[in-house]
């Protein structure tokens, strides 16, 4: 646990507290979660009981209804089981902005330690460190975001093939590490009792618990979608994955066959762990260390498992891990500036060549442009909270062709994704859009028009590739 732990305030662990906190702000969950093992531990060692804080923020920006809704539904999961297991657990959920101000500082007065999580993207590095310059108690961050922890990659990879010859090296070390499956089932260490006022101030959301679809009330933005949030949908979407999907992964370009995993938002709210995802690979192969290959760094072959499950972990562990690396150590790695110098050279020896079409934002957004394809992209987006894996690439390839300059296109297609996607706001966002401008590439000859050297993709090309008929007669033009 070491290697996935962050002392953010470097306090003593009180004995005479009331209650050891786990803040719970990323991994979203009550099974296979590193931060809630490493509370319970604390809680055990001191014979106190465990207090679980899981807030939401309003004022977040791209805050929308699907966003909302999909965290509250699985606040309600957190609900049961921290119930059935005798934890205290304090659902929060602001109701106007600001409103939370100073319920973790109150929560920490009387706390022994808090126990938070790490995610190294978005506003939550910045809420974490903002909370270790006052808070009344030590404050200790858990990376459980990968099956590397973080601090074994010593820097942030341009390539995933670099990472992946890393990875290759130093993860057999942490595959006999794993979270545990059911931390709760041994609890007995009472409902901790909070501090007087608490719940008069900062009202629980229990009742948005039980009648999610009233988070509408609070914050506007894109409608809910089809998807349920919670860690027993994604449990389901992993039971359909691996037995209908899997054998077919080899075939998830094309639309129409449909085998992606889609378990991208649960694993980007933290409803389910990539530990307990890829140890359900695993296990469905009778895996054991004694079948991993040389650390080559291929990208098949080293797990010694089905052509199916060697390309979904390699999707699910090198190029997920990829992104939450250079995110860890880049900070800024959502910012145009941080890319390769010879990705910003080659776009802006390239930034005022003549564009086929130009739209705005809008039209964008309301997927009105002249290329089928892209718009059924969007509109699937729009509609869904998630996008084909293949054609979002093409999907950002098509907007930075059609905007004005690389810098606006960058940022409109963050403003896309992470106000439409349910998996947006994540280092996955970053490494999907700035792949778009040449990060985690290589330059591509000949050298082309507004592209330059960086991979250039056309919506013919793509037609021609990949099973799209069933696709494009639910979202194309016509539907």
């Amino acid at each position: 646990m070491l290697d996935r732990l962050t002392v953010a305030r470097d306090l003593p662990v009180r004995a005479d507290a009331r209650y050891v906190l786990y803040w719970m702000i990323a991994a979203r969950r009550t099974r296979w979660s590193f931060a809630l093992d490493h509370a319970l531990d604390h809680a055990r060692r001191l014979g106190l009981p465990l207090l679980v804080l899981e807030p939401l923020r309003i004022g977040y920006r791209w805050a929308a209804p699907r966003h909302h809704r999909f965290v509250v539904q699985g606040m309600a999961d957190q609900r049961a089981a921290f119930e059935a297991a005798g934890v205290r657990y304090l659902p929060y959920v602001e109701r106007t902005e600001g409103e939370g101000h100073g319920l973790l500082h109150a929560l920490a007065r009387d706390a022994a330690v808090v126990v938070t999580d790490h995610f190294p993207t978005f506003f939550l590095p910045r809420m974490v460190a903002a909370a270790a310059r006052d808070l009344p108690a030590r404050l200790e961050v858990v990376d459980g975001n990968g099956l590397l922890p973080l601090s074994a990659a010593p820097k942030a990879y341009p390539t995933a093939a670099l990472f992946r010859r890393h990875l290759h090296k130093t993860l057999p070390d942490h595959l006999d590490r794993w979270p545990v499956a059911e931390p709760l089932t041994s609890y007995d260490l009472g409902r901790a009792t909070l501090p007087e006022g608490v719940l008069e101030r900062w009202r629980p959301a229990d009742d948005l618990l039980d009648e999610p679809d009233r988070v509408r009330e609070l914050v506007s933005g894109p409608g809910f979608v089809g998807a349920r949030g919670g860690q027993r949908a994604a449990a389901e979407v992993l039971g359909t994955f691996l037995d209908r999907r899997l054998e077919r992964y080899p075939d998830r370009n094309h639309p129409d066959d449909d085998a992606a995993s889609g378990l991208s938002p649960w694993l980007h709210f933290g409803h389910v762990s990539a530990h307990e995802v890829a140890k359900a690979v695993l296990d469905r192969e009778s895996w054991d260390l004694t079948r991993l290959g040389r650390p080559t760094g291929s990208r098949a072959g080293w797990w010694g498992l089905s052509e199916a499950a060697e390309g979904f972990l390699d999707e699910l562990v090198t190029w997920r891990e990829t992104g939450f690396v250079y995110a860890h150590h880049v900070p800024d790695h959502d910012r145009f500036g941080t890319l390769p110098d010879w990705a910003r050279a080659t776009l802006a020896k390239h930034a005022a060549d003549p564009r086929p079409e130009v739209y705005d934002l809008a039209t964008l957004e309301e997927a009105r442009t002249g290329d089928p394809l892209w718009n059924a992209a969007q509109r699937e987006l729009r509609h869904t909270g998630r996008m084909h894996n293949y054609l979002r690439m093409l999907w950002g390839k098509k907007v930075l062709q059609w905007a004005p300059t690389p810098e606006l296109a960058w940022e409109w297609l963050f403003e896309l994704n992470n106000r439409w996607a349910l998996d947006g706001r994540d280092p996955n966002t970053a490494t999907g859009i700035s792949w778009v401008f040449g990060r985690f590439d290589r330059p591509w000859g000949p050298e082309r028009p507004i592209f330059g050297t960086v991979r250039y993709m056309t919506s013919d090309s793509t037609m021609r590739k990949l099973h799209l008929k069933r696709w494009l007669t639910r979202w194309g033009d016509a539907a």
